[in-house]
């Protein structure tokens, strides 16, 4: 996907001549390319922020000013849906203008930092929408024709998505050599933050990567083989948006009565695995998480265990003999 210019770069020291730098340095220091298309997304729209009121130049821009762009973003609506931005997106557009304007002066193209000061939105801690039962995610990886070679081929995917856990991205990344059924093995490489991890795959979900390895994908590859795992029926990797719609469809097909995509089977997985005794640093592990307060919320989640000594401990959590009494009459 070619990515638009970042505003008018005629002058090597306007703003957007200078975020353009920021972007390539970020390259060289082996950003990945998500991240910094992210970012060039959403310092263009700061950039043309500036630009509409005539803020060329990084030393034009003071901390009065981003504290404007911080309100603006607070009170913006679609111009489609209406609605406002969520905090998270707020964050999300904010954090790669501060991380700019760290890097103009650490390369002495200001004296000063405008943005050092400037607060960003507090990101609440929310659980997941919805977490599967063991039923119900037996219904979505049932949902699949396996009659049908594309079936197969989705069948796979949800036993992985469901096995391991991994992020919508690293699923389409994966190659055939990532997959050792041997040793029941998967290789993230280069998941979120550049970090290899290996997970281990269940039997049933190993079974089905190996039907659709033998059976189907020798009939979507399109020559030079590139050796992406999952393909489409175009024989094109899938993109993160075909890949989402994908999954969406099979929730909805199960008739759960519950909505989601991708990241409900990561979800489902490690709130599972965490009520079957799992430890969280293993749950931390599998699903790639850095930090391990990310992976707390999971404990939140698996109220399973807490319910039970809830029963066994709590005064209150069994019948008296008030409404023994009151079942007999």
């Amino acid at each position: 996907m070619a990515l638009q210019p970042l505003g008018d770069c005629s002058n090597s020291a306007s703003l957007a001549a200078r975020a353009t730098e920021h972007l390539d340095w970020l390259r060289v220091k082996n950003y990945s390319e998500q991240t910094i298309t992210n970012r060039h997304v959403y310092l263009r729209y700061f950039i043309a922020w500036c630009e509409q009121r005539g803020i060329a130049r990084p030393a034009d821009i003071t901390r009065p000013i981003l504290e404007r762009y911080a309100r603006y973003l607070y009170y913006y609506r679609g111009a489609k849906s209406g609605k406002p931005l969520t905090f998270r997106s707020q964050h999300a557009r904010l954090t790669p203008v501060r991380a700019l304007f760290k890097w103009l002066v650490r390369q002495n193209y200001l004296l000063s930092n405008p943005a050092s000061e400037l607060e960003l939105p507090k990101l609440e801690k929310r659980l997941p929408k919805h977490v599967l039962s063991i039923a119900e995610v037996e219904a979505v990886l049932s949902a699949p024709d396996v009659e049908d070679e594309l079936g197969i081929r989705d069948r796979a995917i949800l036993e992985l998505f469901y096995s391991c856990g991994m992020r919508r991205r690293e699923l389409m990344s994966l190659h055939l050599y990532d997959l050792d059924t041997e040793r029941g093995t998967l290789m993230i490489r280069q998941g979120k933050g550049s970090k290899d991890r290996m997970l281990p795959v269940g039997e049933r979900a190993l079974d089905w990567a190996d039907k659709y390895i033998t059976d189907v994908r020798p009939g979507l590859v399109c020559e030079p083989d590139e050796g992406v795992l999952f393909l489409t029926a175009e024989g094109q990797m899938f993109t993160a948006n075909h890949l989402s719609h994908l999954v969406r469809k099979y929730i909805l097909a199960a008739d759960i009565g519950k909505t989601g995509s991708c990241h409900l089977l990561r979800h489902t997985m490690a709130t599972l695995m965490l009520e079957g005794g799992a430890d969280v640093r293993f749950i931390q592990e599998m699903l790639g998480h850095a930090n391990l307060e990310t992976t707390q919320i999971y404990t939140q989640v698996s109220i399973r265990k807490l319910q039970e000594i809830h029963a066994a401990t709590h005064p209150s959590a069994k019948r008296g003999k008030r409404d023994s009494d009151s079942e007999k009459e």
